[in-house]
């Protein structure tokens, strides 16, 4: 069998990780120089810095001037469950999930905080639910973004702004790559290493006035770990909100966070880094249009992530194999790509279906992703070669 030749474009950086996510371009450790290493997050520089970070995140991200915006322990799964334990239990909850991580929040909330009135919305992955059956006098959690199916909310117009329950929204993928639409918005999670490529461990927790008023009115029935608790003494501990954060961050990563949001300063904000989002998609979807053995997974356009972007292989040859079988095309595929140097991390997730996960998100070039599409071609023919 003749071999089948391989593009001549190569990719100049193969990271295509959907977390932590590439960094961003021109990144070199240097950006790191002006760490105040070894010194306490409490002193006076490290307050400075950590502030500093809080306030790039309200002026890029657009975050009202009455929302509260801290920087907490556990990347976004630490956010998203101190807002769960610190806020649900008052009135019944809606879980919406339709893919591994909104389901994680399901079970939380059902196995472990146990709230007998919940009612779970869902849809299988490569679709959303119906949003229409979300009753918003009820509070509601939800992901803006479903980082292992590429299935996005398309905007906030399905809440309503008179809604008596809170939202709370994981967008951990979604935050500066798509907009969000804040007044909709009662609590807003995301992390560090995803759209601006920073680095794990930290997550930023967004609160609206309205979910002030519920930590300041509501105390849970449940135990509640110390990097939990957002109030003392009835009263919400203000302090996390300007730098004083509950458990000690790393300062080094909060210097690469510092850097990667000053990097999409100086490229227009939060407009450039969805340009440069949408002009990712933009590239995968030329090349899906015009090629036959791959899809995406979101079914609906509108709904499709310009972040994590889920493919599954619909070669007909391949999908009348078992479905270990045609697990086994795409990981070949992304081994291929990974021993080539080409793409990493490009397997889709382990809950999800088989199929291949591009991170498409603001720090990675466009010219990388079209590039990416002709391997991509090349790793599949010698995929299905060996069927």
């Amino acid at each position: 069998m003749a071999a089948i030749e391989k593009p001549s474009v190569r990719t100049a950086n193969p990271n295509f990780s959907s977390g932590p996510c590439a960094k961003r371009p021109g990144w070199t450790p240097m950006a790191l120089k002006g760490v105040p290493a070894g010194r306490s997050h409490r002193a006076p520089v490290g307050k400075v810095k950590l502030k500093e970070a809080i306030d790039l995140t309200r002026e890029i991200l657009g975050v009202p001037d009455d929302y509260r915006i801290g920087i907490v322990p556990a990347s976004d799964t630490g956010a998203v469950e101190m807002a769960m334990w610190s806020l649900l239990g008052a009135r019944g909850v809606d879980m919406v999930a339709w893919e591994s991580f909104g389901e994680t929040w399901v079970a939380d909330v059902l196995k472990q905080l146990k709230i007998k009135d919940t009612r779970v919305i869902n849809a299988p992955y490569g679709e959303l639910p119906d949003l229409s059956k979300i009753d918003f006098d009820r509070d509601v959690v939800f992901t803006w973004n479903g980082t292992t199916s590429g299935v996005r909310v398309p905007n906030g117009d399905f809440i309503p702004a008179d809604r008596k329950g809170l939202t709370l929204c994981d967008a951990t993928s979604a935050a500066f790559a798509q907009r969000l639409d804040w007044p909709k918005l009662d609590v807003v999670t995301f992390s560090w290493q995803k759209v601006l490529g920073g680095e794990g461990a930290h997550g930023m927790l967004i609160l609206s006035p309205r979910a002030v008023e519920r930590l300041e009115s509501y105390e849970p029935s449940w135990p509640m770990p110390k990097i939990f608790r957002l109030t003392n003494g009835g009263k919400i501990i203000e302090g996390i909100f300007v730098g004083d954060t509950i458990n000690t961050p790393s300062m080094l990563c909060n210097e690469d966070y510092l850097d990667a949001l000053k990097w999409s300063k100086s490229i227009g904000g939060l407009e450039g880094l969805i340009g440069r989002a949408d002009a990712n998609l933009k590239a995968v979807a030329d090349w899906v249009a015009k090629t036959d053995w791959v899809d995406f997974l979101a079914r609906v356009p509108e709904t499709r992530s310009n972040t994590s972007v889920c493919l599954r292989i619909v070669d007909p040859a391949v999908m009348a194999l078992p479905e270990d079988k045609q697990a086994a095309v795409a990981k070949k595929i992304a081994a291929l790509l990974d021993k080539e140097g080409i793409a990493y991390d490009i397997d889709s997730y382990r809950d999800a279906p088989s199929g291949l996960r591009i991170w498409c998100g603001a720090t990675v070039e466009t010219s990388d992703v079209k590039a990416l599409t002709g391997w991509l071609d090349w790793a599949f023919a010698v995929a299905k070669s060996e069927i």
